[in-house]
């Protein structure tokens, strides 16, 4: 099969049977048209294990045992362990060399339970990152390990140092970095004893990760509260044993797919043979975790506070005067209710005839340039994301976009000319563009009249031009309702305008629920919530990274008139909108203007 998924595990002995709970999770989540190649990389499993463990083996899954006890040998001494840990965890650092037959791997820890189709996460989109992970719980919610992760590992904000246990590995480029050579000299000269290899990780790999969605690495930490709706793999790390303690948070995921094993007794055994004074040894492991976070912290000096003074007094000095006129400009327009009116100008705009569009690419010139216009769209995406123009830090609830199986609208709220590429890369990660087209409606303005590069992608990339032209308004409607029809996405902007960086969702017009409404389908909304990264853009303010909260899709009920679906399906959109806003920010939302200019601008 073409969709070979190489999955890399790391174990000893005594893990085989929550080995065997993964791998059930991994196999009843699987797809068919998948060829999941699993290599187990151990020094010390039994033949009588292995021999069970193969059973796992199906049409599309592929079971290998590697013995690494040889390869092990030559670097063993300097592996530094503790507690728990075994050598086992350094052995995701040497598939690189291991395996150069493979540009791609997953490596995954076998305390976890997969929710999801792992190749779902095999498929994220690399461009030249090393490694792609998701943000450690236990980093985010313990202040001595943010500090720790910053002035001992080196990692520049503690939001993007990546826990090593679901890692996807981009071999490739780890070859081209020359990663393992790198990794054996660091061993030499530097000793992370916190977290150990996964500090290596982070400290080589810094500046070429991928932060992807949270829910390919939920840990049961009850201060990270993740929507139970986003979780597609549960990660059981530190002491968050199901199998040693009771109530632990999503514990039924893993005694679900325990029971379908033959380890099932076994594990069984191990919890109810786990001692009192082994659950207090653990429980002091974290406390001593914690106190060793903090003495490497105090061994080293912190020139943090610096840096960021300097970076707030340049940012201070060099912001745009035209950026903050445009401030300006918003809070004026908030006061007075103008909701819907664009903050910045616009080009002007030339009225679009029938004549001047082709909405559907039905003529063959059309159909190349849409050909030639999605593929420089698709480079310069590519070109921002890496360039860190446009900063996605996480993606929350894919799941609720990779449901639907018809055409939908997408509403999103529109504060930068960016934000739509951020629903383009959501929607290549989804999946759906394997089978979908994703279009955008766009101001008439920028179809007919915006220069350059951004001029020709308005024109050529899958977009539909509002128009002044009653007449064209009419080919218009006729696209939408043939494009949502044939189970394609639209994506609109109910707000109507752009306000640069405002982060309050502005009322909503009734266009997208009404012409969702029309066609029988759902809207998806999106929220995207955003905070300062480290980086300073040319403007003199900081580029804003983003969290693209995906919700529930809105159905249309078919006891309602089209009416009534338009403004239900409206009301419900704010309200999640709202409810996501202020859960982000921690603020309720409140606007400057009265009630009044509010409901005028709704109707």
């Amino acid at each position: 099969m073409e969709n070979k998924i190489p999955i890399f595990f790391g174990v000893d002995d005594k893990y085989i049977p929550f080995l065997s709970v993964t791998l059930q999770s991994l196999i009843d989540n699987s797809s068919k048209e998948n060829y999941y190649l699993i290599k187990i990389l151990y020094i010390n499993i039994s033949e009588e294990n292995q021999e069970k463990i193969k059973k796992y083996e199906r049409d599309n899954v592929n079971i290998e045992f590697v013995d690494l006890s040889y390869y092990i040998q030559k670097v063993q001494d300097k592996l530094y362990t503790r507690d728990y840990y075994s050598k086992t965890t350094y052995f995701r650092l040497f598939i690189t060399d291991l395996y150069p037959q493979y540009n791609k791997a997953l490596y995954l820890d076998s305390d976890i339970v997969i929710l999801s189709d792992i190749a779902n996460l095999y498929k994220i989109e690399m461009e030249d990152n090393l490694v792609a992970g998701v943000p450690d719980g236990a980093v985010q919610t313990v202040p001595v390990f943010q500090e720790y992760v910053e002035k001992v590992v080196g990692v520049a904000d503690y939001n993007n140092y990546f826990n090593a246990g679901v890692l996807v590995m981009n071999l490739d480029e780890l070859r081209k970095f020359d990663f393992q050579h790198k990794f054996l000299y660091l061993l030499e000269t530097v000793k992370f004893s916190v977290a150990q290899d996964q500090d290596y990780l982070n400290r080589l790999c810094k500046g070429k990760v991928k932060i992807i969605d949270s829910g390919w690495d939920t840990m049961p930490i009850p201060e990270l509260n993740s929507k139970e709706g986003n979780i597609k793999l549960v990660h059981y790390n530190l002491s968050y044993k199901p199998w040693h303690f009771d109530n632990i948070l999503y514990e039924k995921y893993f005694w679900e797919y325990a029971k379908k094993t033959e380890f099932y007794q076994v594990i069984k055994n191990i919890k109810s043979n786990y001692t009192e004074e082994e659950r207090f040894k653990d429980m002091e492991t974290g406390k001593n975790l914690i106190n060793l976070a903090q003495k490497e912290c105090d061994c080293v000096g912190d020139d943090r506070r610096f840096r960021r003074l300097r970076a707030f007094r340049d940012r201070e000095i060099e912001k745009s005067v035209d950026r903050l006129k445009i401030l300006e400009k918003i809070e004026i327009l908030e006061k007075e209710g103008k909701f819907d009116i664009d903050a910045e100008e616009d080009p002007p705009t030339i009225e679009l005839t029938p004549d001047n569009v082709d909405y559907l690419k039905e003529k063959r010139y059309s159909r190349i340039k849409n050909k030639v216009a999605n593929k420089v769209g698709e480079k310069f995406l590519n070109d921002i994301l890496k360039d860190n123009k446009l900063i996605i830090k996480d993606i929350k609830g894919m799941e609720n976009m990779q449901a639907v199986q018809t055409g939908a609208i997408i509403t999103c709220n529109h504060f930068n000319p960016f934000d739509s590429f951020s629903i383009e890369e959501v929607f290549r990660n989804s999946g759906q563009s394997k089978n979908k087209k994703l279009y955008k409606v766009i101001r008439e303005g920028n179809y007919t009249n915006f220069p350059g590069l951004y001029g020709f992608l308005f024109r050529n990339a899958d977009t539909l031009p509002l128009s002044s032209n009653k007449r064209t308004m009419i080919e218009f409607l006729k696209a939408v309702d043939i494009i949502l029809n044939r189970g394609d996405f639209i994506l609109m902007y109910p707000e109507q305008s752009l306000w640069w960086n405002y982060k309050k969702p502005k009322p909503l017009k009734n266009g997208a629920f009404k012409l969702a409404a029309r066609n029988d389908v759902p809207v998806i909304p999106i929220f995207i919530t955003m905070e300062d990264s480290d980086i300073i853009g040319k403007d003199g303010f900081p580029v804003q990274q983003y969290i693209i909260n995906i919700e529930k899709p809105i159905y249309p009920d078919e006891n309602l008139s089209e009416r009534e679906n338009t403004i239900t399906m409206k009301e419900i959109n704010y309200q999640i909108w709202k409810e996501i806003y202020e859960d982000f920010y921690k603020v309720p939302l409140e606007y400057t203007c009265n009630q009044e200019k509010i409901t005028e601008n709704i109707t």
